[in-house]
């Protein structure tokens, strides 16, 4: 590699590095608006957290769409559910290996209001670990998003959202 090379490999990874600090934003939109292969993707989700479809392949082919395009939206595209109707959220959490992690990740739990039931945490591998969180959310202080922006923003956290509510 030259030195020109070198450099601008740098500063393409800075960019990307600034890239993927940035905060995500979240908004909702009614589904006749979106694109026809968001509205799928999550029909294929769907299919395959209910048992309607075995694997990733049995459900695109289901909702009429390809595998590469289902990989490609699958994280980004969630269903909203409308969370006034229901009180009991479960999130899930990549919390890395440290000490306190998890610890404040329920400090930010207690200091909105919410009712933890159930915490569900695997065993640590490669440095990560799986958490489940199921609360109560009837008593909230404050909103969710700001819940999910203050968890998010913690330390160790390398991803949190919504599994089911």
């Amino acid at each position: 590699m030259t030195a020109t090379g070198g450099r601008t490999a740098g500063r393409e990874t800075a960019r990307m590095e600034g890239v993927m600090a940035k905060p995500i934003k979240y908004y909702i939109v009614a589904a006749d608006a979106l694109p026809e292969i968001f509205v799928k993707v999550a029909e294929a989700k769907r299919m395959m957290q209910t048992g309607e479809a075995d694997t990733v392949g049995a459900a695109t082919k289901l909702a009429g769409i390809s595998r590469s395009a289902f990989y490609k939206y699958k994280d980004s595209v969630q269903p909203f559910n409308d969370m006034k109707a229901e009180h009991i959220i479960t999130f899930y959490a990549m919390l890395k290996d440290t000490a306190g992690v998890l610890s404040g990740v329920l400090a930010v739990f207690a200091a909105s209001g919410a009712n933890i039931l159930t915490i569900n945490q695997s065993i640590p591998t490669n440095g990560c670990a799986a958490v489940t969180i199921s609360a109560e959310t009837s008593g909230l202080s404050e909103s969710l998003e700001q819940l999910m922006g203050d968890v998010t923003a913690l330390e160790g956290v390398l991803k949190f959202e919504i599994l089911a509510g």
